[in-house]
């Protein structure tokens, strides 16, 4: 599957399983990019969509999901047949409002930068939108907007969980920007400087979202044990990124205690596991992939 984090979102399919397995079902999904893609599946097929998840993301190829587009495109590097392809073969139903699971999916308005949320009408042409990479795959005219990959305004869509209602907030992050950074400098290199640059603005505009909505909500953020992550497109990965994910996220969740609203996340604050109950399981509950 494609999108601002490729195949870096075969971390979500190991920490959805190990949600699955603790019985944790929520009332709403809301996915970004590669996230709105395995949140489109999870809440099409909520009893089936993990295994069904594994054995595709095990079986991908770089050539299958970014097939080179026509040299005579302008629009993007790579079409998205191969994207298409996907979506059709996930038994998934053609509007959004058939989902079991409420589901929004957001990309951004190239026209005025704002986040677009996509939680009804035609399903197919909003997961395009929202894993449309700039440059990358090309835009989708969907309803008289240009819209592209959500990612470029909201990584992590917690803000979108928090303005739907959402009462707690899991979040399944993947990829070295939702990681602690190391205070380094690059070498003096024009890729290396630019690639470091975007890290630290994505790894900022997730950490002023998490801190923002944790004010109000019980946010939990779900631990992947990764520690090298692989080229977005470098799809041989994938079964050690699931295995590590689910192992790592199954223990996060066996020694997790919520109390109030905050910040719950590995490596936190000890006041974060000193409390009552078990993890987030109150209404209105919001997976942010």
């Amino acid at each position: 599957m494609v999108g601002a984090g490729g195949v870096l979102g075969a971390a979500h399919v190991g920490v959805g399983s190990a949600l699955d397995q603790r019985g944790f079902a929520p009332d709403m999904i809301i996915g970004t990019s590669v996230g709105a893609l395995n949140g489109a599946i999870a809440a099409a097929h909520p009893a089936t969509a993990a295994p069904w998840l594994d054995s595709v993301w095990t079986r991908l190829s770089r050539r299958e999901v970014y097939p080179l587009g026509y040299l005579t495109s302008r629009a993007s590097l790579f079409t998205d047949r191969g994207l298409r392809r996907l979506i059709a073969a996930a038994g998934l139903p053609a509007r959004i409002e058939e989902l079991p699971i409420p589901f929004t999916a957001v990309a951004m308005d190239l026209a005025t930068g704002a986040p677009a949320l996509l939680d009804r009408g035609d399903l197919q042409s909003a997961l395009l939108a929202s894993a449309a990479v700039p440059g990358m795959l090309p835009p989708v005219e969907r309803e008289g907007r240009t819209l592209v990959d959500g990612g470029v305004v909201a990584y992590v869509p917690v803000m979108a969980a928090l303005q739907a209602g959402a009462a707690s907030v899991v979040v399944l992050s993947t990829g070295p920007e939702s990681s602690p950074l190391e205070h380094t400098v690059p070498r003096r290199r024009a890729g290396a400087i630019a690639a470091r640059a975007g890290l630290l603005l994505m790894h900022h505009q997730i950490e002023r979202d998490l801190h923002e909505v944790a004010r109000h909500v019980p946010t939990v953020v779900l631990p992947t044990g990764i520690e090298e992550w692989p080229s977005p497109w470098d799809f041989g990965h994938s079964k050690r990124l699931i295995s590590t994910a689910a192992g790592t996220a199954g223990r996060f969740l066996d020694a997790l205690h919520v109390d109030g609203p905050g910040l719950y996340r590995a490596g936190g604050p000890p006041a974060a596991w000193a409390a009552q109950g078990t993890a987030p399981a109150s209404a209105a509950s919001a997976v942010a992939l």
